[in-house]
């Protein structure tokens, strides 16, 4: 996160000094005298766009028209033929699976450690 930081601390120092030297520039040009005016050209005028002639239109001959048969002299569709049928498999059993040995648990619960009793306090006399 600190880096970050620096980076934006950079980048802010970077864009201010950039904008100082922009400042001087405009000032720099605000200070100069006014420029001459710009001289007026005459327009430039353009040739008139050539005429499109007429072209003849040509003539589209008409097709003949294709005779199709009527919906109700189609020959019969052919018949399906059938199909052997698939001889049925013999069903299979599995043995049954092994019992899985029981997993130990593991306790939850954390022992608790003795602790000695602090030796007995010297008495002063």
């Amino acid at each position: 996160m600190a880096s970050f930081n620096c980076f934006v601390l950079a980048f802010l120092m970077a864009l201010s000094f950039s904008s100082i030297n922009i400042g001087l520039a405009t000032r720099h040009l605000l200070q100069q005298p006014p420029l001459p005016p710009m001289p007026t050209f005459p327009g430039a005028t353009l040739p008139p766009l050539p005429s499109i002639p007429n072209l003849p239109q040509p003539t589209i001959p008409t097709l003949p028209q294709p005779s199709l048969p009527k919906p109700g002299t189609l020959p019969p569709l052919p018949s399906m033929p059938t199909l052997p049928t698939i001889p049925i498999a013999p069903k299979l059993t599995l043995p049954p699976l092994p019992s899985l040995p029981s997993i130990p648990t593991i306790p939850t619960t954390i022992p608790s450690i003795p602790f000695f009793s602090p030796p007995p306090a010297k008495t002063s006399p």
